[in-house]
């Protein structure tokens, strides 16, 4: 099925609230503890835009299944050419090129807004967010042992990076 990868409006924010909510509640993919509501979403998404990066979902036969986006690496001036990617599916759409289609997306946008590094922070044993990564050029750089803290127990953090 032809999967189309567009922009974020403010009319999807209940389902990226919807998609990242699973992540929240039952993953490592997130250090986040409490899901933010839409509202919360949209307002995270105008922040993402004012800086210039993208915030895009991937909709399949009308329906989102999954969005991406890039943030600032850091606050500090000297990081403003090195972005961070976020990249989340539907808990049914996993395993069909979708994150992957996402990833490239967001790479591609970042690259035109000037953006020269991307790093990928991976919480806890997500083999198939470092695949993703691996898949598109992505190095491993290093793991912060235990430097986050889910479900009552330390969490490693994979950290990979690419040049754009």
């Amino acid at each position: 099925m032809p999967v189309e990868v567009r922009d974020a409006c403010s009319k999807d924010a209940d389902v990226i609230a919807a998609i990242y909510r699973t992540y929240v509640l039952s993953s490592t993919a997130t250090m986040e503890l409490d899901p933010p509501d839409a509202t919360e979403i949209l307002s995270r998404m105008e922040e993402v835009r004012r800086r210039g990066l993208p915030f895009l979902v991937a909709e399949e036969q009308g329906e989102i299944v999954g969005y991406g986006y890039a943030t600032s690496f850091r606050p500090r001036p000297g990081y403003r050419f090195t972005v961070e990617d976020s990249i989340y599916l539907r808990a049914d759409c996993g395993g069909r090129g979708l994150g992957r289609r996402l990833l490239q997306a967001v790479m591609d946008a970042c690259r035109k807004a000037g953006c020269k590094q991307m790093v990928a922070v991976i919480g806890g044993e997500n083999v198939s967010s470092v695949a993703l990564h691996s898949a598109l050029g992505f190095a491993a750089v290093g793991v912060l042992r235990g430097a986050g803290w889910k479900f009552d127990q330390p969490q490693n953090i994979t950290l990979m990076q690419r040049e754009l």
